[in-house]
């Protein structure tokens, strides 16, 4: 049982040869469309494609000019986010998240707050999306926030949707999320002076007549892009899909002991890109993932603690991130995904009960 599998379908193929048909293969009309396509969806005058969520942060950051500046960020995410603050040459200040919501929260941001804060970067993690306080605990001292919203296209805070909450929002289409292309990256933005400065380094600088900065090449294909609007179409089915299998899921370990199951809170729309769950007790979580895997049942730790890494060591932190740290240490996530099968999550709630019991 795999842990994640993309659905994908023959529209795909179909729309891919159009592109092949075409001769031509680099950035052009279709990956305008996808970033049209995306910015609709999420409500934002703009859309800038990029290689990958990681991309599209370090881009991002670069147009905020956070270089000799702190970001404060949340310790538990993947250390891509970090990698990007600090190729962009900001200092992340590192802080600690909600235990249940695994997202940091508005109240820790305003502590982590000082004289060199250049930038916020939350996460969304898992397609949960972020407390609106989050959000606005840096409005009153014009602080920018760039979200890490990897995990979240689709997810929703009343009738917003993330991507049009933050001054910019930087998404994945990797394998493992909501939708792919394979590989790439989504900015999302109302702020024309992010988009212009994110278009120019992502084309070596330049602004389709003269070079203006140094830049890189971050474009993506037209063939990648072509995955992708028709993974657009079919967005809303993969979300309705995941929900039913998480509330199968909640059902299956509601009552199992020392076991937490995600939340989802009211008036909130939680994609469940992942389905993660923790442990209270200590050392439980490998045992269920050696269990699993002896039933050729596939299962991930959840996410890093970035100060457990040995890269990472030596970056500021913010508080002592104990939550952080039991996440890292006990949260694991389960398969889901289109393939997976009521039996198949049976068995897997049933391997998690008994393991957690001793």
């Amino acid at each position: 049982m795999y842990l994640a599998r993309p659905l994908i379908g023959t529209e795909e193929l179909v729309r891919v040869k159009t592109v092949f048909d075409s001769g031509f293969l680099t950035e052009g009309r279709v990956a305008g469309l996808l970033e049209r396509k995306v910015a609709k969806y999420v409500a934002t005058r703009f859309g800038i494609a990029s290689t990958s969520c990681t991309t599209a942060i370090h881009s991002t950051l670069l147009a905020l000019k956070v270089s000799g500046g702190e970001v404060v960020v949340p310790d538990f995410t993947y250390p891509a986010t970090i990698d990007a603050i600090v190729l962009a040459g900001g200092k992340p200040v590192l802080v600690d998240v909600d235990l249940e919501s695994r997202n940091v929260t508005g109240e820790v941001i305003e502590e982590a707050i000082g004289p060199e804060t250049r930038c916020i970067l939350p996460v969304s993690l898992f397609g949960n999306p972020l407390e609106m306080a989050a959000y606005k605990a840096a409005g009153s001292k014009d602080i920018p926030i760039v979200e890490d919203a990897a995990c979240s296209l689709g997810a929703r805070i009343g009738s917003k949707s993330v991507g049009c909450l933050a001054d910019a929002t930087c998404f994945s289409f990797h394998p493992r999320k909501i939708i792919t292309m394979g590989e790439g990256g989504m900015i999302t933005t109302d702020r024309e002076d992010i988009a212009r400065a994110c278009r120019s380094f992502k084309a070596f600088g330049s602004d389709g007549k003269r070079f203006l900065q140094v830049g890189t090449n971050l474009k993506l294909p037209d063939i990648l892009a072509a995955i992708g609007l028709e993974q657009m179409k079919r967005l809303e089915r993969i979300i309705r899909i995941r929900a039913q299998k998480a509330r199968i899921y909640e059902e299956l370990l509601g009552e199992a002991r020392h076991v937490r199951t995600p939340i989802q809170r009211k008036g909130t729309r939680h994609t469940f890109q992942t389905y993660t769950v923790y442990f209270e007790r200590p050392r439980i979580r490998d045992r269920v993932i050696r269990a699993l895997a002896r039933r050729n049942i596939e299962s991930r730790i959840a996410s890093y603690a970035i100060h457990q890494q040995p890269a990472f060591k030596r970056l500021r932190r913010a508080g002592d991130l104990a939550n952080s740290r039991l996440l890292y240490e006990r949260a694991l996530a389960l398969p889901l995904h289109h393939r997976v099968t009521d039996e198949d999550q049976q068995l897997v709630c049933k391997i998690v009960t008994r393991i957690g019991k001793s």
